[in-house]
C-alpha cells in the first residue's frame, strides 16, 4: 500500500488541548522517525470586550491540517472588561472558527476533531427550539472543513445536516475493555458473571455493540417522566425503571456516551445494588461532572459503583485524578493513530469498528489467565 502522504502533515491544538496534543505529536514523531514537530502554533488573542482573532505563526499553504478542538474546556480563561471569565463551549467554538478563518482557504485539507460534539446533545427538534448541531456541522461544512470526527456522538444521526460532508463517529470500546481488564484483575467476561447495562433507552445502542462483542445479556432501564410539568426545558424523571434479566450476584457494566451531573448513573447504580448486582462498573465516554466530585465520593463510600472509566478526550478537573473511584482510559495513540492514517489516504473502517481487535484481546487475555471467560 503507497505511502504517499495527501500533504505535509499539521496538527492545531486549540486552547486547552496542549498536553493532549504534545502527546499525539510524540506518536506521529515516533512512528515517522523524525524529531521535527507536526504542531503548528495557533492563537486566539482576545481584547479587552472579549472579542477576538485567530493567528497563524506559519503558512499551511498546501497542508492537511487536523485541529482537536476541546469545546467543553471549562480551565481555560480569558479576560473581559478586567473579569476572569471561563471559556463556555460557544466561545471555543468561535474560537475554532477563527483559526479555520485564519488558514483562509491555503490548506490542501482541514479536519476537524472534535471529541465531545459541540451542542450535540440539541440535536434534535421537538417543539419550537433550536437545531444547534446541526447548524454547527453545516456551518463548518461552509467554512471548508472536509471532514469532522467525533467520539460517542449523542446520535450520530445529526451528521445527516451534512449530507456531502464528512463526519466520522469513533467509539472508544476497545479501550474501555483493555482497561478494565487491565485494572481489575480479577475479572470474568463469562455471562453468568457479568452483564451489560443501559441507564435509559437513549443509550441502547452502544450497551447493544458491547453486548454483542463480548456475547454478554443485555439489561436496561427506561426513565419514567411527568410529562404534565416541564422544568430546565425538559419532563422531570420519576424513576428509573429496569428491564432485563436478574442481576444478582453479577459485575455490572454500565455503559454511557457522559456524566453531567450524574444523577442518573447514581440512580441507576443504587437500584441495580438493591437487585443485588456484585460489583458496578461505569463507562462513560465524557466525564463532565458538571455538578462536582462530592456527589460522587458520597455515592462510592455508599457503595453505588465501584469504579467510573471516563477518557481524556475532554478537560478533567484536576481533582479527579485523586479519587480512588476514577480511572483515565488514554486515547492519544488513538487519535495519532487516526490522524497517521488519513494523512496517508488510507481507510479508517478497521478503527471505526474494532471487532477484531478486542476479540484478538480477549482471546490473548483468556490465553495467559489475566481474565476468565
Amino acid at each position: 500500500m503507497s505511502e504517499e502522504l495527501f500533504g505535509p502533515l499539521s496538527v492545531i491544538g486549540m486552547r486547552g488541548c496542549e498536553d493532549f496534543c504534545s502527546a499525539v505529536d510524540k506518536y506521529l514523531k515516533r512512528w515517522r522517525k523524525t524529531d521535527k514537530s507536526f504542531l503548528v502554533k495557533a492563537e486566539c488573542p482576545r481584547f479587552g470586550t472579549g472579542e477576538g482573532k485567530g493567528l497563524l505563526h506559519e503558512t499551511l499553504r498546501g497542508h492537511d491540517v487536523y485541529i482537536i478542538c476541546d469545546a467543553f474546556n471549562h480551565g481555560v480563561t480569558y479576560t473581559m472588561y478586567g473579569k476572569e471569565v471561563p471559556m463556555s463551549p460557544d466561545d471555543h467554538f468561535a474560537d475554532l472558527k477563527r483559526i479555520i478563518g485564519a488558514i483562509a482557504g491555503k490548506a490542501r485539507r482541514v479536519s476537524v476533531i472534535m471529541p465531545m460534539l459541540y451542542e450535540g446533545r440539541q440535536h434534535k427538534r421537538a417543539s419550537r427550539e433550536s437545531l444547534d448541531c446541526a447548524l454547527m456541522l453545516q456551518e463548518l461544512h461552509n467554512l471548508g472543513v472536509s471532514n469532522i470526527l467525533t467520539f460517542d456522538a449523542h446520535d450520530a444521526r445529526v451528521q445527516n445536516a451534512i449530507p456531502l460532508g464528512g463526519f466520522d463517529n469513533v467509539q472508544a470500546t476497545y479501550q474501555m475493555i483493555k482497561a478494565l481488564v487491565k485494572n481489575e484483575k480479577d475479572i470474568s467476561f463469562n455471562k453468568d458473571d457479568i452483564m451489560i447495562v443501559s441507564p435509559d433507552e437513549g443509550g441502547m445502542h452502544r450497551c447493544m455493540y458491547y453486548s454483542s462483542v463480548l456475547k454478554l445479556d443485555l439489561g436496561m432501564f427506561y426513565k419514567r417522566r411527568n410529562y404534565s410539568v416541564i422544568v430546565d426545558g425538559r419532563n422531570p424523571i420519576e424513576a428509573h425503571e429496569y428491564l432485563g434479566r436478574s442481576v444478582k450476584g453479577k459485575d455490572i457494566i454500565i455503559v454511557d456516551d457522559m456524566i453531567s451531573s450524574g444523577d442518573s448513573v447514581i440512580e441507576v447504580g443504587k437500584k441495580l445494588k438493591e437487585r443485588g448486582a456484585k460489583r458496578i462498573f461505569i463507562f462513560a465516554t465524557f466525564g463532565l461532572f458538571v455538578s462536582g466530585l462530592s456527589v460522587f465520593d458520597e455515592a462510592y463510600a455508599t457503595g453505588c459503583f465501584d469504579r467510573i472509566y471516563t477518557t481524556n478526550l475532554i478537560y478533567r478537573m484536576p481533582e479527579l485524578a485523586e479519587r480512588e473511584w476514577h480511572q483515565e482510559v488514554n486515547m492519544c495513540k488513538y487519535i495519532s493513530l487516526i490522524v497517521d492514517t488519513l494523512n496517508k489516504d488510507h481507510t479508517i473502517s478497521d478503527l471505526l469498528n474494532p471487532v477484531e481487535r478486542i476479540n484478538s484481546f480477549m482471546e490473548k487475555r483468556v490465553a495467559d489467565g489475566t481474565i476468565k471467560s
